[in-house]
């Protein structure tokens, strides 16, 4: 159904002021050092004409993971599309750190560790961050090499990448202790490693950073927990949240949530500075044998239940924050479109609407950071492994920080088909406002009625949903010489605007 749509700026209402790294990203341990990710889809996969089809679950985890490279954090096409995107929080994180030694004088790994990060990785990272403007978040090592699971944490490994880390001049601003607890046999802690263990060993972490570097922001439990989001956004009972509790398949285990957000927090000692939780908008292609009703298809991915998932998500857990870290901001620290490395079409424009969505709401909500995983490794990347050529979510993302201001208001529309409907701030500061309009309709056109002439950024597909590229007000957005980033104009519009059928649109007044 045609929707209708009426501007009207003197009627917003402030929400709040969000963190002006709204949006930032993750790097993750396993791009730095090199190691196994998710396997990239073959073209066809991408284009939705080849299905993905199941990983052989005898093998867990590793049959839907490749071997990739480390990235080449030096590279100066990577650097200049980072630093485009302002100051933002740098993640380097993920299950692979949790089993990380860093090995900075080049003795080689000892027993317990999976893999390990040398030195000039570690400087290649900081270098990085320094030259992005970035402020670097990270999580340490706790597996069998550092400790047993009835021996308390020790801060041997820790305090080699804080102190060559504060050395370098890019000291660790803020840190989780480890990445997604919850899933206590997969996410590589020490064998037979219990909730009880966790709660110990993350008082005492968080102690010794207090004590030795205490302007370091101290995040957690960085976890998922489905049983956080047991109803959907209607307050029905979640399908797959009981699913994924449920499960107890051999090679299902790795995305297992083995204890609540509770079960890792009660009894904590030590306070937390940032509530940060993880999520997703269900799982990808290839894991949907697995997860059935945690599966959404290509046709679902501008439904009302997909594009909910976000502010659902952060509701549900605001009661965690309120309960274990009252007055504190809330940091969703790994965020894309879909768990185990996105869905196929992650790398086109068909998930551009659902990355501008969940900033949008996630910003009506609450306050906090987003990270997106990753930057640039694995399909739902903003930037393509290897080649670092920038994908539609990338130029999104890029001109949302452009044009929307970090002051949040009730836009005054109610949430609909075909209009999701944002406003923020001007980001240069001028007076006025920003709106975004997502026309989540594949069919109807959505019509805007402006109150006064207006710069409009309509975002489309290059001919289709699933394009490699995106234009913007008809014009494609790709690099140019020397990598040039494309000017981001926007056109002049008054009376009322049509907003095309999965368009995304921002309107500056």
């Amino acid at each position: 159904m045609a929707q209708n749509i009426k501007l009207n700026p003197e009627a917003l209402k402030e929400l709040r002021t969000v963190n002006p790294r709204l949006i930032s990203y993750n790097v993750e341990m396993t791009e730095v050092t090199g190691g196994t990710f998710w396997k990239a889809y073959t073209d066809a996969q991408i284009d939705g004409t080849e299905q993905v089809p199941p990983p052989d679950l005898s093998k867990g985890v590793a049959a839907m993971h490749q071997w990739y490279d480390p990235i080449d954090t030096t590279n100066p096409r990577l650097i200049k599309l980072a630093k485009a995107l302002g100051s933002c929080w740098v993640r380097v994180s993920g299950t692979w750190a949790t089993r990380t030694y860093y090995d900075f004088d080049g003795t080689g790994m000892p027993d317990g560790y999976f893999n390990h990060l040398r030195k000039e990785q570690w400087i290649n990272l900081l270098n990085f961050v320094k030259a992005v403007n970035g402020k670097l978040k990270i999580s340490v090592a706790n597996c069998d090499g550092l400790h047993s699971h009835d021996e308390p944490w020790n801060p041997s490994q820790a305090e080699k990448i804080f102190a060559l880390s504060k050395e370098h001049g890019v000291p660790i601003e803020a840190v989780e202790f480890v990445n997604e607890p919850n899933m206590l046999q997969a996410t590589g802690f020490p064998k037979d490693y219990t909730a009880a263990d966790f709660r110990r060993d993350q008082d005492i972490f968080h102690k010794w950073v207090r004590e030795n570097y205490p302007e370091c922001l101290i995040v957690g439990p960085s976890d998922t927990d489905p049983g956080a989001m047991a109803k959907d956004a209607w307050g029905n009972p979640h399908p797959w949240a009981a699913e994924a509790g449920g499960m107890d398949t051999a090679g299902i285990a790795a995305v297992m949530a083995y204890c609540s957000t509770a079960d890792l927090m009660d009894g904590c000692t030590e306070k937390l500075d940032v509530f940060s939780y993880h999520y997703y908008n269900g799982v990808s292609e290839r894991m949907a044998a697995m997860m059935p009703s945690a599966f959404t298809p290509a046709e679902g991915a501008m439904s009302e239940e997909y594009l909910g998932a976000a502010a659902h998500t952060a509701r549900c857990f605001s009661s965690y924050r309120d309960k274990y870290c009252p007055g504190g901001e809330m940091w969703v620290t790994e965020s894309g479109d879909a768990g185990a490395g996105g869905h196929t079409w992650a790398s086109t424009y068909l998930e551009v609407p659902r990355t501008l969505n969940e900033i949008g709401d996630f910003a009506t909500v609450t306050n906090g950071v987003i990270f997106h995983n990753t930057l640039a490794s694995s399909d739902y990347g903003w930037l393509k492994h290897g080649t670092f050529v920038p994908r539609p979510s990338y130029f999104a993302v890029l001109l949302w920080k452009q044009l929307m201001g970090d002051t949040v208001y009730d836009a005054g529309e109610a949430r609909r088909e075909g209009a999701h409907v944002y406003a923020h701030s001007r980001r240069d500061g001028k007076p006025g406002c920003a709106y975004l309009v997502i026309n989540t309709s594949w069919t109807d056109t959505t019509t805007v009625e402006l109150p006064k002439a207006a710069e409009v950024y309509a975002l489309t597909g290059n001919g289709k949903m699933r394009s490699r590229t995106m234009l913007l007000n008809g014009k494609e957005l790709v690099l140019g010489e020397n990598d040039e980033i494309p000017e981001m104009t926007g056109v002049t519009a008054e009376g009322t605007l049509e907003i095309a059928p999965g368009s995304c649109t921002f309107i500056v007044l």
